[in-house]
């Protein structure tokens, strides 16, 4: 089958990784996966056997165009065409992300499932308080669903679709995403430079107001511990000057992006996660196929549906930077058992890839 991964870019955030791990998986099992980036913009290693076609150029003014689309949809649809042309007719379509998904879904291009990888609710929210254009720029994007098949990576995402009404669909169903759960394991043993030596927390994700750096800092601030915590993210320098704001400049390490973060994640005593929202969080079900335990808020959507059993005992309500300080603690003096974890048998990647793949009756 030839399926056509559509997305704004391959810059380094968690869809982005998602879709990398399906599309290697369906290369894996003897399909073919193109990626359509909107822009040439590449945080990862790519493999040379797949297929990235470049859909814009960076100063595109079509493309970054908000009022008027029709340019940029013809555009897209004639490079479609083209690729086509060259290397067959595809198979399956999944779009992801805003950008991408408000062209994608004019494009009369078929079978097409859009991908929901968090909150709709919870980033229009965030949104409104950037003001009302910045909320009428999000909303318009999520209109852009209404009618078409939705993928969304929890069931928390597609019960809340389907319990405002904000958007209706032609169809919503729940795929998690797919984990490589081999390939973490072989990445995990490697021994890049810069990890410490000492005990330490890990947090990975961009230095973005949804991951609540903030949150993060007072509750490093509020710890019986002193164990300093590694944070992995795009923006150092910003990180950083937030630490020094809360008094925790002195606990933190900040190495930058890394390629492969799974040595300082299986390193760790624990993960930690504090989010106002997020869809599958991504780094959790990771941290646990490392054994590594993790501390989350409890946030929509994800970190409920992954951390069952036992686990729960380390969901704590968002916004709370003492409830976090507490389960931090916790963690380090009482970690759970890691044994046999639910969610992992449900998130293989050759199984949703599987799912995937009987989106195309």
């Amino acid at each position: 089958m030839r399926v056509a991964i559509a997305i704004d870019s391959l810059a380094g955030g968690g869809a982005e990784k998602v879709m990398l791990t399906l599309a290697n998986e369906f290369t894996e099992m003897g399909h073919e996966p193109h990626f359509l980036v909107m822009t040439d913009d590449v945080a990862f290693d790519i493999p040379e056997s797949l297929p990235v076609h470049v859909c814009f150029e960076k100063k595109d003014k079509d493309f970054n165009r908000f009022w008027n689309l029709a340019p940029a949809v013809a555009k897209l649809t004639n490079k479609i065409k083209q690729i086509e042309s060259s290397v067959g007719k595809f198979d399956l379509f999944l779009s992801n992300l805003d950008k991408t998904n408000r062209l994608m879904t004019k494009t009369q291009v078929s079978p097409m499932f859009v991908v929901v990888h968090a909150s709709v609710e919870e980033e229009l929210s965030r949104h409104a308080k950037l003001g009302p254009f910045a909320f009428l720029k999000k909303l318009w994007a999520k209109k852009a669903l209404n009618g078409h098949h939705l993928v969304t990576v929890s069931q928390g995402i597609a019960d809340e679709i389907k319990r405002t009404k904000r958007i209706v669909p032609a169809s919503i169903q729940c795929i998690y995403n797919p984990f490589g759960f081999d390939d973490i394991t072989a990445l995990s043993q490697q021994t890049p430079e810069g990890i410490p030596d000492s005990d330490y927390l890990i947090h990975i994700g961009r230095y973005v107001k949804q991951k609540r750096h903030d949150v993060l800092f007072q509750a490093i601030a509020q710890m019986e511990s002193q164990i300093p915590v590694v944070l992995l993210c795009h923006n150092p320098k910003k990180a950083l000057k937030a630490a020094k704001k809360y008094g925790v400049e002195q606990r933190v390490i900040i190495p930058g992006f890394q390629p492969n973060p799974f040595p300082w994640i299986a390193n760790a005593k624990a993960l930690v996660l504090s989010s106002d929202f997020e869809g599958l969080p991504t780094v959790l079900i990771e941290s646990l196929a490392c054994g590594t335990p993790v501390v989350s808020t409890n946030c929509p959507h994800g970190p409920s549906e992954i951390l069952t059993g036992e686990l729960t005992r380390f969901l704590v309500p968002r916004r709370d930077p003492k409830a976090l300080a507490t389960k931090l603690d916790e963690v380090l003096v009482s970690p759970p058992s890691l044994v046999d974890v639910d969610i992992l048998a449900k998130v293989t990647a050759v199984r949703i890839a599987q799912e995937y793949l009987a989106l195309v009756k």
